[in-house]
């Protein structure tokens, strides 16, 4: 601890979690110990990309920040690296993840983890009607009036999927629901991964009165897979188009919903007044897709599309306490969303009004950054190339701060995976070199660490032009896998869930773990959870 970083104890931020108080609880580890112990209320922002991530998470300066690790060092340096990106309320928690754990705090495994225990929550108080996997494929071998909406983003969906069903993101149920099933006979069956997703999806359209029947996948595509069925890969199957009127009532659905949830309406003016509080900490969030929202959205708005927002609260809004207003342009998928964030404690409101003149800016959200600390030098890809071609092998030492998932897909020939949080260590494992060159996907990232391991190794340091990317674009050669591995693979927790090659043991406790989430919830206590 240092003197201008003083310590909250676990009872004081618990207590300011029961009152309601603004607060970002946030574990600057990566994410896979993160994932093995962490409170309910805990956001992860790894240190070694705060730069790129606290002004956009945490927009507040003013905001209570409270910092923790589980002993290696990080979090005190986490903090004197927000106060000098300006934050004035930053403290250390008093004794870490095993301060809270000897201070009797419950503590949870996995990520999303708010998200994941309501979900489990609102089953086991709504008792969501489910139909097992097997019982799922005999409806869909006898050929019975039965679709298959996959409720996960779509890059999830396309990796593995039911038999036949259709991608339909999780805020896209209720206003796409008719359009896919017409008739209200057909039986309506919604899937995830897991049980989280397909849990809020069919429990929304319950929620909205659609007069179809509806049942999830209990326990998803890892259900699926644990009774021996097979699942599909690469499939391309979206939503179909919907009518004017479908819209209408679903909109007419959607509201009714939020108003029994006590979500709260705002307009235009409201945003302005929102913005000038400095002591209120407000996320605007765009709830519609990603390429609706890089088509045309509203200035100040960030992209979260519903279904995932629901799912990841702990990413999209870390500030526990803060004020969320969300906006669409049908009325459905805004409302929705803020419906169950109004049952999870949240403070949401839904923006009306907007009209669509409004949603005048185009393409990602741009958010500003701090100034890297010290002067940059700079590498195309062609001279890097050079080097690497015409100098001695260990000459140029290339340094990807990427992500690990990335660095595996494909980086430069030679290049080191580095986590920036661990360059120390890492630079232990590469042979001393003449020059480094630091890159990651577009060398965002790696400006940060420019300065780090110039002070670390005493050489040149360059940062690559365009990175990783500008060296694609170039036609440049790239090599695959696990080639040079400087630092473990600690920024990328595996989900038990994703993929098709988890062991069946993973997948299963897996399972077991979220039932037993309710429990943990009585236990932590903190939680402020409702069910409508």
């Amino acid at each position: 601890m240092t003197a201008s970083s003083p310590e909250k104890t676990f009872a004081e931020v618990r207590q300011a979690l029961l009152a309601g108080q603004e607060i970002a609880l946030v574990d600057v580890r990566e994410e896979d110990p993160f994932a093995q112990a962490h409170p309910l209320f805990a956001a992860n922002l790894p240190f070694g990309r705060l730069e790129l991530d606290a002004w956009r998470r945490i927009p507040r300066l003013n905001t209570a920040v409270v910092v923790y690790d589980a002993g290696e060092g990080l979090a005190a340096r986490a903090c004197q690296q927000l106060q000098a990106m300006g934050y004035t309320d930053v403290s250390l928690l008093a004794g870490g993840l095993g301060g809270w754990r000897e201070a009797g705090g419950e503590l949870f495994i996995d990520v999303n983890v708010p998200s994941k225990s309501f979900g489990e929550l609102v089953e086991s108080q709504r008792h969501t009607p489910s139909l097992s996997a097997q019982e799922v494929k005999a409806l869909l071998d006898s050929q019975a009036d039965v679709v298959v909406l996959d409720a996960r983003r779509f890059d999830e969906y396309q990796t593995m999927s039911i038999p036949g069903g259709v991608s339909v993101p999780g805020a896209e149920l209720v206003l796409r629901a008719r359009a896919q099933a017409p008739d209200p006979a057909t039986r309506i069956i919604v899937n995830c991964a897991g049980r989280t997703r397909s849990i809020i999806g069919t429990q929304s359209l319950v929620n909205a009165g659609i007069p179809n029947p509806v049942s999830a996948l209990r326990n998803g595509t890892i259900g699926w897979k644990l009774a021996g069925q097979v699942l599909d890969t690469g499939a391309n199957r979206r939503a179909l188009d919907i009518t004017e009127a479908q819209r209408l009532e679903a909109a007419r659905q959607a509201r009714t919903v939020a108003d029994r949830a006590g979500v709260k309406r705002a307009v235009k003016a409201d945003l302005a007044k929102f913005s000038a509080e400095v002591a209120r900490t407000t996320f605007q969030l765009d709830v519609r897709t990603p390429e609706e929202f890089a088509t045309a959205h509203l200035p100040g708005f960030s992209n979260a599309p519903g279904g995932q927002l629901v799912q990841e609260t702990d990413v999209s809004v870390p500030v526990r306490g803060a004020r969320v207003v969300l906006a669409d342009q049908d009325g459905v998928r805004a409302n929705m969303s803020a419906s169950w964030l109004a049952q999870m404690g949240w403070d949401v409101w839904v923006l009306d009004g907007a009209t669509p003149e409004d949603f005048n800016e185009t393409g990602p959200s741009i958010h500003a950054l701090p100034e890297p600390q010290g002067p940059l030098s700079w590498l195309s890809p062609a001279q890097l190339s050079h080097y690497l071609q015409t100098e001695p092998a260990f000459d140029t030492a290339v340094l990807d701060l990427g992500t690990s998932v990335n660095y595996v897909k494909c980086h430069i020939p030679g290049a080191w995976f580095v986590l920036r949080s661990e360059s120390h260590q890492a630079l232990k494992n590469i042979p001393t070199a003449k020059r480094y060159v630091l890159t990651c996907d577009n060398s965002q990232l790696a400006r940060f660490a420019s300065a780090e391991v110039k002070q670390l190794t005493g050489a040149e340091v360059f940062v690559l032009q365009g990175g990783t990317q500008a060296w694609l674009d170039a036609a440049l050669p790239i090599e695959q896998g696990e080639t040079r591995l400087a630092s473990p693979r600690t920024d990328r927790y595996r989900r038990p869930y994703e993929g098709t090659d988890s062991p069946h043991t993973a997948m299963q406790a897996y399972l077991d773990w979220e039932f037993g989430l309710v429990a943990q919830l009585a236990r932590d206590g903190t939680h402020g959870f409702r069910v409508i």
